[in-house]
């Protein structure tokens, strides 16, 4: 069974490539929603056009470039994704009797989580959300905005008494980033760990205070 990763139109496109990556890399199937605000944040962020007639080809430019914008840094292997228009709402990922392990929404907007703690289903991003806690399946909202007013705050409540796991995107650096990449990779393992999917994207605790500092 495939994880549904919804991208929205939040800055932190990086957190989402980063995701795919590691899910692709843990042997996992995805099924990718790319909304149409998140298109022109990818745009902007990266210079590349998400278009469904060449998803393919667009989506391997992206995971191969790096959270500074390097094209190249990453092998980009995309056979175990399938991609859906957000505006499909007869896509499969609409329905509770077609099977998954749940979903990831990374970046999510706090449009994008209104419309799922309200149960809009404006497009296919929130229906799958909608989907997805109605099935009782795992749902992990990676929100990245900042400052949070009180509605957002009051939508991410209801989401966690819906059952999904909030994710803020909020790098730590007791994991020893050096480069953007870790403080990506930081974020988007959280994300991972939340779903219950096995990475070694960052450096994890283990009680020993300064283990992050560099050695000289």
């Amino acid at each position: 069974m495939p994880w549904i990763v919804g991208v929205s139109g939040a800055s932190g496109t990086p957190y989402a490539a980063a995701v795919l990556r590691a899910l692709l890399a843990a042997g996992e199937s995805v099924d990718l929603v790319v909304s149409r605000a998140s298109r022109l944040t990818l745009l902007d962020e990266t210079g590349i056009s998400f278009r469904d007639a060449h998803w393919q080809q667009d989506l391997r430019e992206w995971l191969a470039r790096g959270a500074d914008g390097k094209p190249g840094t990453f092998e980009a292997d995309v056979s175990g994704v399938r991609h859906w228009s957000a505006g499909d709402l007869a896509a499969g990922p609409s329905s509770g009797s077609y099977p998954t392990k749940g979903m990831l929404i990374v970046p999510a907007s706090t449009a994008c989580v209104a419309g799922v703690a309200l149960g809009l289903s404006k497009d296919l991003l929130q229906r799958a959300a909608s989907v997805t806690l109605k099935e009782r399946r795992r749902l992990v909202v990676a929100v990245r905005e900042t400052p949070l007013d009180g509605r957002t705050l009051r939508h991410l409540v209801a989401l966690d008494d819906a059952g999904a796991s909030v994710v803020p995107a909020s790098p730590a650096f007791y994991a020893g980033a050096t480069h953007i990449q870790d403080l990506v990779d930081f974020v988007a393992g959280r994300v991972l760990d939340a779903a219950g999917v096995g990475h070694g994207l960052y450096r994890r605790w283990r009680g020993d205070l300064g283990g992050a500092r560099p050695t000289t």
